[in-house]
């Protein structure tokens, strides 16, 4: 079909994550709705990853487009600079309702990479306006917070930062922590704390997305944020990916004693339907921009900042995330999921597996880069079958919208047993 959606594309089009001169044509999708979508020769695929963790409550939700359709008919969009309304102010009052309780204010953005990039200036900025210069961040090994300068420091993935090393900000990197190893991480950060002039520690709370959802201790992570904020260094939650019910709790900030002082939010945030994030921050953090002098403001600004679409679609998804059916959904998944870890995780072609609320990941006992050939073996191996994932190197995710039928969750678990029984790679 020479005038498909895939021939039309190459024409023009440059998409993220691809080497053009090797990777095979985009797959055109003409439809989505629930937890599938259909490419343009009527084909089906159940999206076990929600789209990298945005529809959670399924493709084209009745709920959510109506939310939509209804606020573009009143006002489509307003400059958030002298002006607000009601989608924006709304959604601060119900985030507010839901988010840790030393949250105080929200940062409008319009995508994961600037909420980080957000928080991070906004950590540096909140000790220049207090007359201190601080230079360094504190973060993960293997993290990964964004493709912006500043998210991209804070990021800890060669894959993605290699050509821009030189031209990023400082960053001292720790392990996450493990149950046997909070003791070492500690007194690695203690060390950090004392020989650097420290501005925040940023980490993803429990999980580490783009690492291939490695987890890390809860306690161990208290840990930390304990001893930063001892040290007078802010703590930034990079909510992007965990947050809204992904890992059990609304956040997996829930999990922890020590409350971050900034989180960075998006992805599920609008269900997908639109891009639109969020910076929250506490009272402290804010109040150290308050100021006579108008350059101590924080002077950063996203044309498209609370988009009242997008605002509407993030009120509609924050109202299914505590509806009985979507909770009831979350925790079938959670138990199913705990389920399949047990069956497969003494194969011999599994290295471990494990979960965490509606995570699901699975190490296969075979190496591979990120982006090499057994990977993309592995991804064509499961389209094939009908399911998007998208495997990080050798570990398999499965990360499926809460509305997700127990037959289509059946299905991806069925692929994967497949996968482990009869794949075999091809010419690596």
């Amino acid at each position: 079909m020479k005038n498909n959606l895939s021939e039309r594309d190459k024409k023009y089009i440059w998409h993220p994550l691809t080497q053009h001169q090797t990777a095979a044509p985009p797959l055109g999708i003409v439809k989505a709705a629930g937890a599938q979508f259909w490419d343009e020769q009527g084909n089906s695929y159940i999206d076990g990853i929600a789209s990298w963790y945005t529809a959670m409550y399924g493709h084209c939700n009745n709920y959510i487009t109506a939310a939509v359709t209804a606020q573009m008919q009143r006002l489509d969009f307003i400059m958030f600079s002298g002006f607000t309304h009601e989608p924006a102010v709304k959604l601060s009052e119900k985030l507010m309702a839901i988010l840790p309780q030393n949250q105080a204010k929200v940062f409008f953005n319009d995508n994961g990479s600037t909420a980080v990039e957000a928080g991070i200036k906004m950590a540096l900025q909140f000790y220049h306006n207090n007359g201190e210069k601080r230079d360094t961040l504190i973060a993960f090994e293997d993290g990964f917070h964004g493709d912006t300068f500043g998210a991209m420091s804070a990021s800890g993935l060669s894959s993605y930062n290699g050509p821009f090393e030189d031209f990023l900000l400082k960053v001292e990197r720790i392990p996450a922590p493990q149950e046997d190893t909070i003791d070492d991480v500690t007194a690695q950060l203690k060390q950090i704390l004392q020989n650097n002039a420290c501005a925040a520690f940023i980490f993803e709370p429990l999980a580490q997305g783009a690492a291939g959802m490695k987890f890390h201790s809860s306690k161990g992570l208290d840990a930390l944020i304990k001893k930063c904020q001892e040290a007078g260094v802010l703590c930034i939650a990079d909510e992007i990916m965990t947050g809204f019910g992904k890992t059990g709790k609304n956040f997996a900030s829930d999990y922890l004693e020590q409350k971050s002082d900034i989180i960075c939010l998006s992805k599920a945030l609008t269900a997908g339907m639109f891009p639109l994030s969020i910076t929250s921050c506490s009272q402290e953090v804010y109040d150290a921009f308050l100021s006579d002098e108008v350059h101590k403001g924080f002077f950063h600004a996203h044309t498209f900042s609370a988009h009242p679409l997008g605002c509407a679609a993030a009120l509609a998804g924050i109202d299914l995330l505590s509806s009985n059916e979507i909770i009831e959904r979350r925790n079938y998944i959670e138990k199913a999921h705990q389920d399949f870890v047990l069956e497969v995780i003494e194969h011999s072609k599994v290295k471990t597996a494990r979960s965490l609320g509606v995570i699901l990941a699975i190490d296969l006992n075979m190496e591979t880069d990120r982006y090499g050939k057994l990977r993309d073996q592995l991804y064509k191996f499961f389209m094939e079958r009908g399911v998007n994932l998208r495997p990080l190197g050798n570990t398999v995710y499965v990360l499926p919208p809460y509305v997700i039928t127990n037959a289509q969750l059946e299905k991806i678990y069925d692929s994967i047993r497949e996968l482990l029984e009869k794949f075999q790679p091809e010419n690596l």
